[in-house]
């Protein structure tokens, strides 16, 4: 079980939101935090902890105002920690490349994939030969609809008809190295994890997979790790103390490398 960091960037500052609140008209988020930091800075003090696999992403649409702002800060990141961490947000076949190039060891993509409520095979096929199946993460975050999980987009805005199962993960898995899953309608909130979808998650036993969402205490990593059995990674947001929260970075990076 690994600990992937997470440098979340919005309107040119690192923050941690609400992720259900986010809205590309006026550039709005409900803010968790806003760090007086840069986003190299954190990238820094993940090399130092020499934490691998966390995730740089930029909330702001292309269209925003903000846009090159966070652009600028994510980049910055990159360079500070070569190799050590993914970049994500509005990624696409046309521009992967110039996150590796940055330092990015990977690009995590959500909405260049997953259009329409269906998956854009042609696209991924595109990405794998822009940067490579080895390089590329999918997002394949997701909301509860009935009695199942169904993926969303355009930071985490749009509904699909796509539903999480392992089914899917077996056909993406030919097409990336990894799985981030963020639950959607708890993510940023700090008041526990989407558990039903843990057991759907540890149904899968292939390429690694990384959850996101909900975490608040020490309880739920345990929790994580006894459901996912180990296998299933966490990033932790808005819970850390780095982010205002209460969870010691240090306690969670020696517990997760214990197990």
């Amino acid at each position: 079980m690994n600990f992937r960091p997470c440098i979340d960037i919005h309107n040119g500052r690192v923050k941690q939101i609400v992720g259900s609140s986010l809205k590309d008209a006026g550039n709005l988020a409900a803010e968790n935090f806003v760090s007086e930091k840069s986003a190299a800075d954190y990238a820094e003090l993940y090399r130092k902890y020499e934490l691998k696999g966390g995730h740089v992403i930029l909330l702001n649409g292309k269209d925003s105002s903000f846009y090159e702002e966070t652009k600028k800060q994510a980049l910055l990141a990159l360079s500070a920690y070569p190799g050590g961490l993914q970049a994500g947000g509005g990624v696409t076949a046309e521009n992967a490349a110039q996150f590796l190039d940055a330092g990015a060891s990977h690009v995590i993509v959500t909405s260049y994939v997953f259009q329409g409520g269906r998956i854009v095979i042609e696209n991924l096929k595109k990405l794998v030969r822009a940067v490579g199946r080895e390089h590329l993460v999918l997002d394949v975050s997701c909301k509860k609809r009935t009695e199942s999980y169904y993926i969303v987009t355009d930071r985490w805005q749009r509904e699909t008809d796509i539903k999480i199962a392992p089914a899917l993960f077996e056909e993406l898995s030919a097409y990336c190295d990894e799985f981030l899953i963020h639950a959607v309608d708890v993510e940023g909130k700090r008041e526990g994890m989407e558990e039903e979808l843990l057991y759907e998650l540890a149904k899968w036993q292939g390429i690694p997979i990384t959850y996101a969402g909900g975490v608040r205490d020490m309880e739920d990593i345990r929790r994580l790790r006894e459901i996912g059995e180990g296998r299933i990674d966490v990033t932790i947001g808005s819970a850390l103390s780095l982010f205002g929260g209460n969870l010691d970075l240090e306690e969670v990076v020696e517990f997760c490398r214990r197990t």
